[in-house]
């Protein structure tokens, strides 16, 4: 599903996604990664939601944004809070929900000009 006509090159859209695959700024995605507004798309090497670990959101909390989208693959699961212990501590907040939703709010909150990380993992056969 196209999300933007646009190729905007000052901020990370989500311009369009489907199972297994995420375009930031028109390009392709097919592996888990993490977006920023301002950052370009970086891997995030999970490659299913049973594999995440601290350590996986350990790196997300280094950039201090204000809330994390984790888009959990095709449906909706939620993360256990242990394993989010480092984005707690900080008060930086998780949101879970399945990938088309992750990217249609990481959409509007960066639009709003929240300081916002998509985290997807894409490819999770859930």
């Amino acid at each position: 599903m196209k999300l933007h006509s646009d190729n905007t090159q000052q901020y990370q859209t989500v311009t369009g996604y489907d199972a297994g695959v995420v375009e930031i700024n028109a390009q392709p995605f097919d592996y888990s990664l993490t977006v920023l507004p301002e950052v370009a798309p970086q891997p995030w090497h999970v490659t299913r939601f049973e594999d995440l670990s601290a350590e996986h959101f350990e790196r997300i909390a280094a950039d201090k944004p204000d809330v994390v989208i984790l888009g959990t693959g095709e449906r909706q699961r939620f993360i256990h809070p242990r394993l989010i212990a480092s984005l707690s501590e900080l008060r930086i907040g998780v949101e879970c929900m399945d990938n088309q939703a992750a990217c249609r709010t990481y959409n509007i909150l960066m639009g709003e000009g929240r300081k916002v990380t998509l985290a997807l993992v894409i490819g999770a056969k859930n």
